[in-house]
């Protein structure tokens, strides 16, 4: 058996998961996603993530992701803010306090380390 794939990503099927409303700075934004990869450890992740317009709260975990669709403004607390869309690559570095400004549903593909040192 191989684990190889290749899958059409805009089309993908994704599962809610559930936002703390405590991270809801306002609007209603939705999440959902599917993660596509997981170690044996449990320690890396890889999966594709989307969320509606709205703004949240987040403190990152090291994280690579390329958006697909969607716009968004992140604003790192003491960095940094970043404006990405489609085609855009984005680095966060584990404990980033964030706030997402979502103008227009996000939808990315990501790969996650935790427990990065950097």
């Amino acid at each position: 058996m191989t684990n190889s794939y290749a899958l059409h990503v805009p089309d993908l099927h994704l599962d809610p998961e559930p936002l703390d409303p405590s991270q809801v700075v306002s609007g209603d934004p939705r999440v959902t996603g599917k993660v596509l990869w997981e170690s044996a450890d449990g320690r890396e992740l890889r999966g594709v993530w989307q969320i509606t317009p709205g703004v949240v709260t987040d403190t990152e975990a090291d994280e690579l992701f390329v958006v697909l669709s969607g716009r968004a403004t992140v604003e790192i607390a003491d960095g940094p803010t970043l404006e990405v869309g489609p085609g855009d690559l984005a680095r966060l570095h584990a404990g980033d306090r964030t706030v997402w400004t979502v103008h227009e549903t996000l939808r990315k593909v990501y790969t996650i380390t935790l427990g990065a040192e950097d």
